[in-house]
C-alpha cells in the first residue's frame, strides 16, 4: 500500500525541506558498495535469547557472539600496529523509522510499551554518551485523509480520530511535516497524540538534555496507522544530505563523528519502496562516509523464517549490515531485542574511526 497523493520518487529526486535547495537525491552519490549476505562476506547470524537474528562482523579482528555476550578479538599490539583512537567519540545518533500502515495497530500498542524500555536502555548503557534520537514515519503525509475531508465535522465512522483530530491545522502544518524523511514532531490521526510534541529549540529530534525526554520520545514514536509503510524509501530520505545539512529539516541530527543506530519498525515486508535493498544500504553507508561498521541495525518486522524471500526487501536489506539484530513484529516484548541490538554498539565503536 503506497501513500495517497505521494510525490513521484525517482533516483534523481531532489530531497529538501526548502524549494531553493539543490539536488540532494540520496541515490545520486555512489559510496563504496555494502557487503553482501553470501558466503564471501564477513557477516554471520545466530539465534539469540529473544528469538531474533544477531549478526556481527567476523574474521580477523572481528567479534563473536554466544547468546548475547560479545567477545572482542582485538589481536596483539603487533597485529594492530599503532593503536587507533577510541571510536564513536562518545556520540550516537539513534534513528527510528516507523510504518503508519493500517496493519500497525498491534505494533503501535507494542511500541507504547516498548518506548520506555528503549529509553531506559539508552540512558543506562550510554549514560556518558552524547546521543540524538529521531523518529521518521514511513511516508511524507500528515494526518488522516478521511478526517481532512470531513473537517470541521460532523465526522463519520471513517474518521477514527474525530474527537481530538486537529482540524484547525489541515493545510497549515509546517512544510517539514510533509517532507519525506523529516523527523516526526506533529503526529495526527488514529493512534497518535493529535498534537505537537514538545521539543526544545525547534529541532525535529531529541537530545539527552531534552526536557521531559521520556514523554517526548513516546509522543514522536506514536506515528499512527493512517499512512504508508515505505520504510526503505523513508530511511533513504532521512539520511540524505539535503535534510541533514544546513537549512534542512533534520539539520544537526546526523553527525560525522557519531555511530548511527537504525531501528526499523513495520508489520510488512515493504513491498513498494522505490530503489533496491542494495541502494538503500548504499545510501545509509554513504551517509557514514562509506563505513558500514559505523552503522548498527535493529529490525522489528514480519519474519518468515529461513532465507530471505524474494519479496521481503527488508530482510534482504538488513542482511547487508555486519552489525544487525532482528526480531518479529509479533514478538510480545520489543525491549529485550533492542537491548541485544545495542550490545553491538560496543563492538561497532571499537572499529569505527570517525573521518
Amino acid at each position: 500500500m503506497r501513500p495517497r497523493s505521494r510525490p513521484v520518487f525517482a533516483l534523481s529526486l531532489a530531497l529538501a525541506c526548502q524549494a531553493s535547495q539543490t539536488d540532494t537525491s540520496p541515490f545520486t552519490t555512489a559510496p563504496p558498495s555494502p557487503g553482501t549476505s553470501d558466503a564471501s562476506t564477513s557477516s554471520s547470524s545466530s539465534s539469540s535469547s529473544t528469538g531474533g537474528e544477531l549478526s556481527t562482523g567476523s574474521g580477523s579482528g572481528g567479534a563473536s557472539t554466544s547468546g548475547t555476550t560479545l567477545i572482542l578479538d582485538v589481536g596483539s599490539a603487533d597485529d594492530l600496529g599503532t593503536l587507533q583512537p577510541k571510536g564513536c567519540k562518545g556520540k550516537i545518533d539513534f534513528l527510528f523509522v516507523i510504518s503508519r500502515h493500517e496493519f500497525m495497530h498491534a505494533v503501535q500498542a507494542q511500541l507504547v510499551d516498548a518506548v520506555p524500555k528503549f529509553l531506559d536502555t539508552i540512558q543506562t548503557k550510554f549514560a556518558d554518551f552524547d546521543y540524538h534520537v529521531m523518529v521518521v514515519k514511513g511516508d511524507p503525509l500528515w494526518g488522516n485523509a478521511s478526517c481532512d475531508e470531513e473537517c470541521p465535522g460532523p465526522f463519520s465512522q471513517h474518521c477514527l480520530s474525530a474527537d481530538e483530530y486537529p482540524c484547525e491545522m489541515v493545510g497549515k502544518v509546517p512544510e517539514c511535516e510533509t517532507t519525506w524523511g523529516a523527523g516526526a514532531v506533529f503526529n495526527a490521526g488514529s493512534y497518535t497524540p493529535n498534537k505537537p510534541c514538545e521539543i526544545a529549540d525547534g529541532r525535529r529530534y531529541l537530545t539527552r538534555d531534552t526536557p521531559n525526554l521520556s514523554e517526548s520520545f513516546a509522543c514522536i514514536a506514536q506515528v499512527g496507522t493512517t499512512g504508508g509503510d515505505l520504510i526503505g524509501e523513508a530511511l533513504v530520505h532521512a539520511v540524505s544530505p539535503g535534510l541533514n545539512g544546513a537549512g534542512g529539516c533534520n539539520e544537526g541530527f546526523l553527525r560525522d563523528d557519531a555511530l548511527l543506530v537504525v531501528t526499523l519498525v513495520t508489520s510488512t515486508a515493504d513491498y513498494s519502496s522505490d530503489g533496491t535493498p542494495a541502494e538503500w544500504a548504499q545510501a545509509v553507508i554513504g551517509a557514514k562516509d562509506g563505513d558500514e561498521e559505523a552503522v548498527v541495525l535493529f529490525s522489528i518486522a514480519s519474519k518468515y523464517g529461513g532465507e530471505c524471500k524474494t519479496y521481503d526487501t527488508l530482510c534482504q536489506f538488513r542482511e547487508l549490515f555486519p552489525y544487525m539484530h532482528s526480531i518479529g513484529a509479533g514478538d510480545p516484548d520489543y525491549g529485550p531485542g533492542f537491548d541485544v541490538a545495542t550490545d553491538l554498539v560496543e563492538t561497532a565503536c571499537s572499529k569505527f574511526i570517525p573521518q
